[in-house]
């Protein structure tokens, strides 16, 4: 189950498995060990591998569907979540103008926000 979900995320991010362990800080053999073995990580390993991957532990363990992984309080709502994966293979400059819109957006709301008080 674990191998799935860690094989899943390093397909989304187009990386090999054992690129994903020597980046995660693991040895390159780790991942065949999970593999072949049908063996989950515990403990620090899993937070790393869930830190790496941006999912939360329950995700990795199967436990709970696919969801940003929070820290000190920062969560991702599904609007913010799904347009992260939506823009993975915008071109750079595509990229530039959804963050120029987004700015505008934000800053007439900010102004709307004044207007009213």
């Amino acid at each position: 189950m674990f191998y799935d979900v860690f094989l899943k995320l390093c397909k989304e991010k187009n990386i090999s498995p054992t690129r994903a362990a020597l980046e995660i800080g693991l040895s390159k053999s780790t991942p065949t060990t999970w593999k072949k073995r049908n063996l989950t990580p515990r403990g620090e390993i899993l937070n790393k591998i869930a830190d790496y991957f941006g999912v939360s532990v329950d995700y990795l363990l199967g436990n709970k569907e696919k969801s940003p992984a929070t820290s000190e309080g920062l969560t991702f709502d599904n609007f913010t979540y799904a347009l992260l994966d939506e823009s993975k293979e915008l071109t750079d400059e595509n990229k530039d103008k959804l963050l120029e819109m987004a700015k505008f957006f934000k800053m007439q709301q900010d102004k709307e926000k004044q207007r009213k008080e």
